[in-house]
């Protein structure tokens, strides 16, 4: 399929075509509609400027750390080579390392951009600021500040653009060291760790891009605001990228004029008509093999959405929590369980609060305390009552699907004991070595809830002993 026919297919599944002739309105009319238009946040500029500096920040750093890992790498690398072949060592390695550092010193410099960074939310944003360009009375801003937050956009724009050039300098340079290296040996883990960096920094790249996404209270409100305007929503269907892809923009043109030499639906229909002909088995076989295709797609799509070019397909199994930072590795959550009577003491409910690291995709551990609520000796008799406190430290590993193994270790400090026969070395703490299964289910998108269902091996040591069996409710988020 060429590049006309998946063009042909992009245009043809638009819900609401690009080139629609829209009424012109007249310089009056649109005039009085700006100044009807209630005025966007004085924060707006603000965020996003906040926004687009943290990424840019982010993205540069992490281009540095690394170019700075493959460059320590590749000297390695000479280095081992020069012993068995220096000519060999100085060809392969010596202008690539003249090349990292080339990019690795073109990170200090500001690169600003104008042209679209293949990023809808930029190209979105950049038309926006465009659009406010002489409009003080919508935007409550001096022309300065408006200046000023446009360059920090074509600045991350640019930074972006710097971002994948080191990509595909990275995925052609790997795969040729690759082919040059074949012949030497001990070199397959440098290679692996080279394929490591490379791919975490590009998926490191993409989470960065998707922080773009996160618009805040007053930048929500200002978008919000603009596509009320029609002059806005007008501005953007011709100044937009996909406008400027089919000079949708332009003066006099119309869809039928712009999309003129674009391959139909039928077009394309007719086409594979033509090559496969009329015979109804080969069209089957033809679409089971395209069904077949899709699915394979799907699967590659699932497992590495972020991927754009299959030169970044891994060649190890990648931990996804690597690209993750410690803030964002870490679950919030908590517990409740309820304790039946005993002759020891009265009934209780212990409150428990959690912080778990995720150290990989499938597990997570972590630390949390509880607090031993008194509710009473019956339902004739319920009293409030401070019982004690204990600390934990849990571990959760993912079995399948929706069930996870759960396990720890525990101590609770038990203040309150009625029994006049207790023991006079009791010191009021109590060890717990928990194992059981767990099953979490959603709550919404943001809360996760959890049932436990555990053993405790210590229960009986304890004094005074207490049910092995331990329910719990909880919930993460």
């Amino acid at each position: 399929m060429n590049g006309g026919i998946i063009i042909s297919f992009l245009i043809m599944n638009l819900h609401d075509p690009i080139g629609v002739t829209q009424p012109k309105l007249s310089v009056v009319a649109v005039d009085s509609s700006l100044q009807k238009a209630e005025q966007l946040p004085g924060k707006y500029l603000s965020e996003v400027k906040k926004k687009s500096d943290r990424v840019e920040r982010l993205v540069n750093k992490r281009a540095d750390k690394a170019l700075t890992r493959l460059l320590k790498q590749e000297k390695k690398m000479k280095a081992r080579l020069w012993k068995a072949d220096s000519l060999a060592a100085k060809s392969i390695f010596t202008k690539s390392i003249d090349s990292l550092g080339s990019l690795k010193s073109g990170l200090k410099s500001k690169i600003a951009s104008k042209l679209p960074a293949g990023n809808i939310y930029l190209d979105s944003l950049g038309g926006s600021l465009k659009f406010l360009e002489g409009k003080g009375a919508l935007l409550c801003a001096s022309k300065e500040k408006l200046s000023g937050v446009t360059r920090s956009i074509e600045s991350l724009q640019g930074k972006l653009q710097q971002a994948d050039q080191i990509k595909a300098y990275i995925r052609q340079h790997k795969k040729e060291l690759k082919e040059q290296l074949s012949k030497y040996t001990g070199f397959s883990k440098d290679l692996m760790k080279i394929n490591k960096e490379a791919y975490y920094y590009g998926q490191q790249v993409s989470e960065y891009k998707a922080l773009l996404k996160d618009r805040k209270k007053a930048e929500a409100k200002a978008i919000e605001l603009l596509k009320k305007m029609h002059a806005y929503n007008d501005f953007l269907r011709k100044n937009s990228q996909i406008a400027g892809m089919f000079n949708l923009g332009a003066t006099g043109s119309n869809t039928a004029q712009s999309l003129e030499g674009l391959q139909t639906r039928s077009q394309v229909e007719q086409m594979i008509q033509q090559r496969l002909g009329s015979d109804p088995v080969a069209r089957q076989a033809a679409s089971q093999q395209m069904e077949q295709a899709r699915t394979q797609l799907n699967e590659l799509k699932e497992k590495f959405p972020d991927l754009d070019n299959a030169g970044d397909m891994p060649d190890f199994k990648p931990n996804p929590m690597k690209t993750k930072s410690f803030v964002q590795r870490l679950e919030f959550g908590g517990n409740i369980q309820f304790q039946k009577s005993n002759h020891y003491f009265p009934t209780t409910s212990d409150i428990a609060g959690q912080v778990g690291y995720r150290f990989y995709k499938s597990g997570t551990a972590g630390i949390g305390a509880s607090y031993k609520l008194g509710l009473g000796s019956g339902w004739n008799n319920i009293v409030l009552s401070h019982q004690g406190v204990g600390l934990r430290l849990f571990i959760d590993w993912k079995l399948k699907g929706s069930f996870y193994v759960n396990g720890g270790g525990e101590q609770n400090y038990v203040s309150t004991l009625t029994h006049a026969g207790q023991q006079v070395d009791w010191s009021g703490w109590q060890g717990s070595a928990l194992l059981g299964l767990s099953k979490k289910y959603n709550v919404n998108a943001k809360l996760k809830g959890n049932i436990m269902l555990l053993y405790d091996f210590l229960a009986k040591q304890n004094t005074p002993s207490t049910s092995p069996i331990k329910l719990r409710l909880g919930y993460n988020f």
